[in-house]
């Protein structure tokens, strides 16, 4: 043992989650979630959500959601208003807004995030969302 932290280590978790919404850009915040998270991290969208799913691994959350985020709407994207921090928990709630392409229709919502972590790593992610205005935004 050299007595050298890895950056990992040297993060609290509210810093870890933080850093992937506040980040400069949607690019960096998503580095940061692939930085951070466990290989076999659980992924929750939840019911009623247009994407509702329980995926596991970035690769099957990357295509599940984020490519279909990125793909089928206009400035989507989530904007914290607080945290919360409980030992190997994080609560990470706000607002999601954006326009979806096909009707053109704007949307806000308000929604929670429950993130748990271990060791430095993400382990998990659960949405909780008002999802009438989204599926309304898409129909």
């Amino acid at each position: 043992m050299t007595g050298r932290q890895s950056p990992v280590e040297l993060m609290t978790n509210l810093e870890i989650i933080k850093g992937t919404y506040e980040g400069g850009s949607s690019e960096e915040n998503g580095k940061n979630l692939a930085k951070y998270v466990a290989d076999t991290i659980i992924w929750i969208e939840a019911k009623g959500f247009p994407y509702a799913g329980r995926y596991i691994g970035l690769e099957a959350i990357t295509q599940n959601v984020f490519s279909r985020l990125a793909s089928e709407w206009i400035n989507y994207k989530f904007t914290p208003e607080g945290y919360l921090a409980d030992q190997d928990k994080v609560v990470a709630y706000g607002t999601y807004s954006g326009t979806y392409k096909i009707t053109n229709k704007y949307f806000s919502a308000r929604v929670a995030h429950l993130w748990k972590l271990k060791d430095g790593r993400i382990i998990s992610f659960e949405q909780f969302v008002d999802s009438v205005p989204v599926n309304y935004a898409m129909f």
